[in-house]
């Protein structure tokens, strides 16, 4: 008698273990979320205006990107170049900083840049560089 009560127990804790996984494998698949974007733009800043890229970039440019959180903006960075620890090409001679921009996605980024606070602002930014032909690579999240 004990028996059967013992291979009942098992079966149904064995049973209850397998519904967890069986309940996922049915469940329906959710869609991936796609990943962001990311822009890097390599820029030589005069050295001159430095400090003038640097204002603009923390009071007038990051707080207008950052308006558009929900409509696509997830970071901004300005990096400043310290040295090239591995490999080449290096980048040309005279850029000092490296702009990463992350959106969720290029769609998103294209309103962002024809937007009006984009176009009083990306100005004070660019007009400290040396050089407007700027590399500017747009990458995926993978």
């Amino acid at each position: 008698m004990q028996r059967r009560s013992l291979l009942r127990l098992i079966a149904a804790t064995g049973a209850g273990w397998a519904l967890p996984g069986a309940a996922r494998a049915a469940a329906p698949k959710t869609t991936p979320k796609p990943k962001p974007i990311v822009l890097y733009c390599d820029l030589a800043v005069d050295p001159a205006r430095e400090q003038e890229m640097l204002d603009a970039f923390h009071r007038h440019f990051l707080p207008a990107a950052r308006s558009f959180r929900g409509r696509g903006f997830i970071d901004l960075k300005m990096l400043k170049l310290r040295t090239v620890i591995q490999g080449r090409p290096a980048p040309p001679a005279g850029v000092n900083y490296r702009f990463q921009l992350t959106y969720e996605s290029e769609a998103q980024r294209q309103q962002w840049i024809r937007s009006d606070v984009h176009e009083r602002n990306w100005p004070l930014i660019e007009r400290t560089v040396l050089n407007r032909d700027y590399l500017v690579l747009l990458t995926d999240a993978v």
